[in-house]
């Protein structure tokens, strides 16, 4: 009997000691875990789903610099000219550096930049970036005031200002053109106001560059307890298209618009000033026949450029075909709040067009991906009721894990049938960090898919989705608003069942044009075919042929008919780099090689590209020797229609502002709470498990004592 009770005090003995190890263990292993996550930001500690802001966190405390924003644009036919003049306004008793990311049109040829600085005005000089940089921080570290622009997507440019005195303001204006997009015989400008927080996916923070990357594109967000009058935006647009404008609409802003002779408008804001929580559009049409052709030309430092419009006429409905239609939407924590449900919406409308002899499948992703479907079914009624509750069950959460939705619904896994076409119709806000993966995985594998992308929301990565959509041999459409749901997948849907206008081809009968794009694309119903091109001189004709569902289609215009524009060049130059870049995503030009030709074009035609920044220094110092510099990123708001908690967790809320004069480069990492990695709950079970263990261990010994 003794030997029995023995063995049981042994082996009790034993379960308890090896409890307290275990309980040691885990919790000296994930503390451990824990500090080298904290102190090294170690990507590998970063689970799958977690919203990066590149550890610039919320702001919940006024900025010391306040930022007030001035456009004006001026519309010359299809192409605008916008100067936008940022005003930095120092509140504090501290010498400021201040840092400001904003969005631009992606295919906007930023030219010009100027800082007023009191009576003086110092004109910027484009460099290559590097050079500029180092420009940029010898003034500052001389205390002489100093301006930067730097371009970190196509899309997206950050302004940067040092040594702006107490009190004190400095002006900072930039100018760049831009082409007026045009569909279906309307026209419309779009000025991007506000960066939406891109996630960062954590298999692209495996080195230095590519987490350096990774922080150029983030910035603080404003705590929405901080209201909405930080960054107030005013906007003027003088409209002068060459015709009588009309049915003028700005779907996301009050606008007042008064009459400047038979074809000029001015427009400007109804309420003066407003948050730069949205994107501004202004739409119009001919109040005439909608125009079918434009011509624009420019004659820079000895050559001649042309920008060419032609639209091709409208197709009656070809054969029915059948389709394949894979649906991938993004249900991430930045769809969260109106952005959701319009996407869910845009979804339903669409499902609701399928036609018997169609296929179909639906994909979700956040941080996770769900296929409804192994592969494309046909579009029965009972499978498109299952895609519907499917798609009305959706939450937004987690993060934008987009490339394994994309890599999906690229998988061709029907057998191709000649008379089908498969199309892939992606919802999104596009709001993340790796567009060159996306564009890399549809130059490998898009095969005979053709990729529709739907911007969702009131600040999408216009970039990203364009360029998918050109990679992809697709289009592009975006719903601001669940308002336009209807209207804009109405539309898209049209111009997916209408004839593609493919093969086309360019002929010039005159001086020769080094045209671009070079490749070109397919056109759907309404869209123009835009080409640019730069040679000794605009004479002659321009022949474009093409085939329309399965009859030829040819048109010639006159190029003496051309009407000159100061913008041209730049806009080829432009679109030169942008056909670079996307050789480099297909892996069709090396890095080295693209980066040369980007910083030889950049500073041939002085505009901003990923190779090339604007610098202005005033020579005279203005911070006397000895005084800090205080650096401070200026926050975004976040953009309208989307949910704080949802993006957050809810686990914000306001606390003390940073100390005065804290470093600027030592903000703290902020990550999703409801897709963090949980080292802290395995922690506390660390510990648990190590209390549980001593307390067993006191009871053993007193139980042996007694």
């Amino acid at each position: 009997m003794s030997a029995v009770l023995l063995s049981s005090h042994a082996r009790r003995r034993v379960s308890l000691a090896l409890l307290l190890l275990l309980g040691l263990a885990a919790a000296l292993f994930l503390a451990g875990r824990l500090a080298a996550s904290e102190a090294e930001a170690d990507p590998d500690a970063v689970g799958s789903g977690t919203l990066m802001l590149a550890g610039k966190g919320v702001a919940e405390a006024v900025p010391a610099v306040r930022l007030g924003t001035d456009m004006d644009v001026t519309v010359s036919g299809q192409i605008a000219r916008v100067r936008i003049t940022q005003a930095f306004r120092n509140t504090s008793d501290r010498w400021m550096e201040a840092t400001y990311l904003y969005p631009l049109p992606d295919d906007g040829a930023v030219d010009s930049l100027k800082m007023v600085v009191g009576q003086r005005v110092i004109i910027g000089r484009i460099k290559r970036r590097e050079e500029a940089r180092a420009i940029y921080e010898k003034a500052k570290e001389e205390g002489k005031k100093a301006g930067l622009v730097e371009s970190e997507r196509p899309n997206l440019f950050r302004n940067s200002v040092a040594n702006v005195g107490p009190g004190e303001t400095v002006l900072v204006a930039i100018e760049y053109q831009a082409p007026v997009r045009q569909l279906g015989g309307e026209f419309a400008l779009r000025l991007p106001l506000v960066v939406g927080p891109r996630y960062v996916p954590p298999h692209t923070l495996s080195d230095a560059a590519k987490t350096a990357d990774a922080d150029a594109v983030t910035a603080p967000l404003a705590h929405p307890s901080l209201g909405k009058d930080l960054n107030p935006v005013s906007i003027t647009v003088r409209l002068a298209p060459g015709f009588v404008p009309a049915n003028l609409v700005s779907p996301y802003h009050r606008v007042a618009v008064t009459q400047d002779g038979a074809e000029a408008r001015t427009v400007t804001l109804a309420d003066a000033t407003v948050p730069a929580d949205r994107d501004f559009e202004l739409r119009w049409r001919s109040a005439s026949a909608d125009p079918t052709v434009g011509l624009f030309r420019e004659v820079a430092d000895g050559d001649s450029y042309l920008m060419a419009s032609i639209v091709p006429p409208a197709a009656n409905p070809g054969t029915v075909v059948p389709r394949e239609m894979v649906f991938v939407i993004d249900n991430s924590g930045s769809m969260g709040g109106e952005s959701m449900a319009a996407a869910k919406n845009s979804l339903l409308y669409a499902l609701g067009t399928l036609r018997p002899q169609d296929r179909f499948n639906v994909i979700r992703f956040d941080d996770t991906m769900t296929q409804l479907f192994e592969r494309s079914v046909p579009a029965t009624a009972d499978q498109v009721a299952l895609a519907r509750r499917f798609t009305q069950g959706l939450e937004a959460n987690g993060g934008t894990e987009m490339l394994p939705a994309l890599q999906a619904a690229l998988v061709d896994a029907t057998p191709a049938d000649r008379r089908s076409v498969r199309q892939i119709v992606f919802l999104t806000d596009g709001d993340l960090s790796n567009e060159r993966e996306m564009m890399a995985a549809i130059a490998a594998k898009a095969g005979r898919s053709r990729v529709f992308m739907v911007g969702i929301g009131s600040a999408p990565n216009n970039f990203l989705m364009r360029r998918m959509a050109e990679a992809g041999r697709g289009t592009y459409t975006n719903v601001g608003s669940g308002e336009e749901v209807a209207a804009k997948m109405t539309a898209l849907l049209d111009r997916l069942k209408a004839p593609v206008v493919r093969d086309l081809q360019v002929r010039i009968d005159g001086a020769p044009l080094d045209l671009t794009p070079r490749r070109l694309p397919d056109l759907y119903a309404g869209e123009p075919l835009v080409l640019l091109g730069r040679g000794k001189a605009v004479s002659g004709t321009l022949t474009v042929t093409g085939t329309i569902g399965d009859r030829p289609w040819s048109q010639t215009v006159a190029l003496d008919q051309a009407v000159d524009s100061a913008a041209v060049a730049k806009l080829w130059a432009n679109r030169r780099i942008a056909e670079i870049e996307a050789a480099r995503w297909a892996n069709e030009m090396e890095d080295s090689a693209a980066d040369a030709a980007v910083a030889e074009l950049g500073l041939a035609y002085s505009i901003v590209t990923s190779q090339t920044s604007l610098v202005a220094v005033d020579e005279t110092p203005s911070r006397p020797e000895g005084a800090r510099l205080t650096r401070e990123e200026l926050p975004l708001l976040l953009p309208a229609g989307w949910d704080f908690d949802t993006l957050f967790g809810g686990a914000l809320a306001p606390s003390a502002p940073a100390a005065e004069g804290q470093a600027a480069d030592q903000p703290e990492a902020l990550e999703l709470p409801q897709t963090a990695t949980g080292y802290a709950a395995g922690m506390l079970q660390g510990l648990w498990l190590l209390l549980i263990g001593l307390a067993g261990l006191a009871w053993q010994r007193r139980s042996a004592r007694a």
